[in-house]
Formats: C-alpha cells, structure tokens, sequence
C-alpha cells in the first residue's frame, strides 16, 4: 500500500506582512517530501522522530474535540508499533519540516477528516487552517496554520488575508527559461521566534511600523500580483525594491555572512536575495533573470531550483 508523502513548502512573497493581513504566496516544493512509516527492522527505525511523535500525541489530546479530535485506537496502535516520520525536509530552514508532520498525522487520524477536493469551500478551508494552527503550535508556540494547509493541499495558495485563502494555479514553468528562482543554504539554523518577537518589538517604532506598511507590504504584494499574472520584467523590478528594503530595514534577519553577498546581488543586478519565512538563518531566497550567471557569482554555495522563468 503506498504511503501519502507531504511536500516542502516555501513562502515565495508576505513574510511578516501576512502578520498584518497583507498578501502571501506559498508553493509546495516537491524537491523535500516526508512520510509517516512503520519500521520493518530495527536498522531503520528512527528513534528521535518516534519520541517526537509520542510527545506529540499526548499534546493532541488535550486539543479541543469540538474543532478535532482523532482516531485514537490506530494512533495508539501504530505508536506501540514505533511508527516514525520519515523525512528529506531540513529542520530550522523555513521549508515546513513540522507543517510536513503535521499534515501527515491529520492525513492518517483525524476523525471527521476535511477532504482536499473540488469542493473546498472558504468555510472548511479556514476550519482546516484553525485546525492545523492548533496542531503545529505545538512546534512553534504559535502557528498560523497555512504551512501544514499548504502541505496538505499540495496546491499553491493565495492568501489575501487571513480570512481569506484560496488555491490557486500559478504560471507554468518554462523548462528552458534562463530566470529562476531558487534556494541558497545559508548553511545555519534558522528560529522562528526570535526573529518574529524581534519584528514585533520593532513594529512599536511608529517609524518602522510605517516603513512595513507603507513600502515593504507594498512591494511584496506587487511581487505577488507580477507573479501570478507573468509579468517577469514587473517582477523583477519589484523584486529589486523589496530586496533593498530588506537589507537596509530588517538586517538582523539576515544572517551576517550574507549582507555582502545581498549588496553583491543588487549592486550587479545579476540576483536578489529575499528572506524564506522569518530569516534568520535557513534558506534564503534568490531571484534572477540569468541562472548561469548567478550560479557564477554564488559559485562557493549550494543552489537549488524551485522554478524557472
């Protein structure tokens, strides 16, 4: 019986605008997937990710019955069997290593369970949102609930606030383009919730809160508008813009091995970087209308593709 794998996802436009109800766009990205599985030998059996998972169903049952609740007796069953999650997504990298789980335990137990079909109304879109965002504060302290609903879905999503989600079909790839966009290991963990309480504190400054509202929201969704309708040359020149603002108004979020190669990037126009989910470490993520050419110049860090203009 084939086991349902749950993909990566990334957070191509809104970090930290979708806090202020502004606009998102994520993607699944298939390059990183994770499964739910029962060891068949010892020899493969991940004893971390089983003590994760066990920990895991005990918050899972104190969680509300009303918004969830979950088959209990295969759960408890497949635990005694040492089930595991096993996964090629990074952790601490703002690709949904815990949105992967997530998803995939809601997939396999919740009672009740809201099918991802054609029928997906904005009433249990937002019920499944409310659901998932409970189940992955475990991870996080606080969870929005849109990256195990990305993962679940295995659709692209727009989020034009958070109330308001919808699936959506993005241009297709051009498989000869020479644009891309693409990942770059900054080759460090990244936390969540230092970068996002050190936002937060900042958003206090009356100068800053209207710096975000008024320029960064503003570039980014414009990226989201030039994506979605292939406007490539739009794009980039929006894309310029959130890159600068980025490095000059939420530097901390970069790592300090990057502010250079961040500068590189604009000054040359051969790439521009943007923070994938909060920053801080992880992945990063570029843009540029020449992938050879950007390869060249981050030649001494490991790329990957996740689309091609």
């Amino acid at each position: 019986m084939r086991v349902p794998s749950f993909f990566a996802k990334i957070l191509l436009f809104g970090e930290y605008g979708i806090i202020y109800n502004s606009k998102g766009l994520s993607i699944p990205y298939k390059f990183y997937y994770g499964a739910l599985k029962i060891p068949k030998t010892k020899s493969n059996f991940s004893d971390d990710s089983h003590k994760k998972l066990l920990y895991f169903s005990e918050y899972l049952k104190n969680l509300d019955k009303d918004l969830i609740s979950f088959n209990w007796e295969k759960f408890n069953f497949d635990l005694e069997r040492k089930i595991y999650f096993e996964s090629s997504i990074p952790q601490g990298y703002g690709v949904g290593s815990s949105a992967a789980l997530v998803s995939a335990i809601y997939d396999k137990y919740a009672l009740s369970k809201i099918l991802f079909d054609e029928n997906l109304d904005k009433k249990r879109m937002l019920q499944l949102k409310n659901i998932f965002s409970l189940m992955e504060s475990f991870f996080h302290g606080k969870s929005s609930g849109l990256d195990p609903l990305n993962s679940y879905l295995k659709q692209p999503l727009l989020i034009n606030s958070k109330d308001n989600i919808q699936t959506i079909n993005i241009p297709s790839q051009n498989d000869y383009g020479k644009g891309a966009i693409f990942l770059v290991d900054s080759g460090e963990i990244g936390k969540t919730a230092p970068m996002i309480s050190l936002f937060m504190e900042n958003m206090k400054n009356e100068a800053f809160n209207n710096l975000i509202i008024e320029r960064f929201i503003r570039y980014s969704d414009a990226c989201i508008e030039n994506f979605i309708n292939g406007n490539i040359n739009l794009l980039f020149t929006n894309i310029k813009s959130l890159s600068k603002f980025v490095l000059k108004n939420l530097k901390p979020m970069i790592p300090n091995t990057f502010h250079q190669l961040w500068k590189t990037g604009i000054d040359s126009e051969t790439y521009y970087l943007k923070l994938c989910g909060s920053g801080g470490g992880g992945f990063i993520l570029g843009f540029t209308e020449d992938f050879e050419k950007a390869q060249k110049k981050l030649k001494d860090y490991p790329l990957k593709l996740v689309y091609l203009f």
